[in-house]
């Protein structure tokens, strides 16, 4: 039961984190992958995220409702200053020469190449966006969490999580539509002979569907 869970991960019980780490560490990965655009550090997200529960276990309010909103939140917290911290870190590697380079030859790399691109689109177009937009269009949009829920994980007011989310969901339709413009103008939509428009890809649409669609259009045409 959620309500025993949340009592024992308050009194600090370790087979509670064990079973809320079985259970939401791939949403929080997710979250941090959607805000980073790197799996590497999503992967540091999830382990500080944990941790961070752990110290702040004692927070825990007593409900029935899910921890769900609660990781999350303190993912966007760890988010912002890995964020911050990278940053830093760039600063300080940007003052020393750079070293020679070194060719990446992991397997990974190319068994992402597709994801690796849909997920630099996705970061393109939330580039676009504050810092709050970012959030709250990735914890509503992408996590699902109705506008109540992102305002508890982020400790704001419903009001504003709204009005963030407003703002962010006019900018990609504004990018969406200059994206498809430019294709028109650029020939790969239905100038050239070719009639078909090629739609920018859409930030809240998962990489395998668009696969599916691909392969779908490239049957269509054999």
């Amino acid at each position: 039961m959620e309500n025993s869970l949340r009592a024992r991960v308050r009194a600090g019980d370790p087979d509670a984190f064990r079973h809320l780490f079985d259970e939401h560490a791939s949403v929080v990965h997710r979250h941090a992958v959607r805000m980073t655009g790197n799996w590497g550090t999503a992967d540091d997200i999830v382990s500080l995220t944990f941790l961070e529960a752990w110290r702040l276990r004692e927070r825990v309010l007593p409900g029935d409702d899910s921890l769900r909103p609660w990781l999350l939140g303190i993912a966007t917290n760890v988010t912002r200053n890995t964020a911050r911290a990278a940053r830093r870190h760039q600063a300080a590697l940007s003052r020393i020469p750079p070293p020679d380079p070194v060719p990446d030859f992991a397997d990974e790399v190319t068994q992402r190449l597709a994801d690796t691109e849909e997920l630099a689109a996705a970061q393109r177009a939330l580039s676009t966006m504050r810092r709050g937009e970012r959030e709250v269009f990735t914890l509503c949009v992408w996590e699902g969490l109705d506008a109540a829920t992102a305002a508890e994980a982020l400790g704001v007011a419903v009001g504003t999580v709204r009005a963030r989310l407003s703002r962010a969901r006019k900018r990609l339709r504004k990018l969406t539509e200059l994206e498809l413009r430019l294709r028109i103008k650029s020939g790969t939509g239905n100038g050239a002979g070719n009639s078909e428009v090629q739609r920018p890809a859409v930030v809240g649409q998962s990489p395998g569907s668009r696969r599916q669609s691909a392969r779908s259009t490239q049957e269509t045409k054999r």
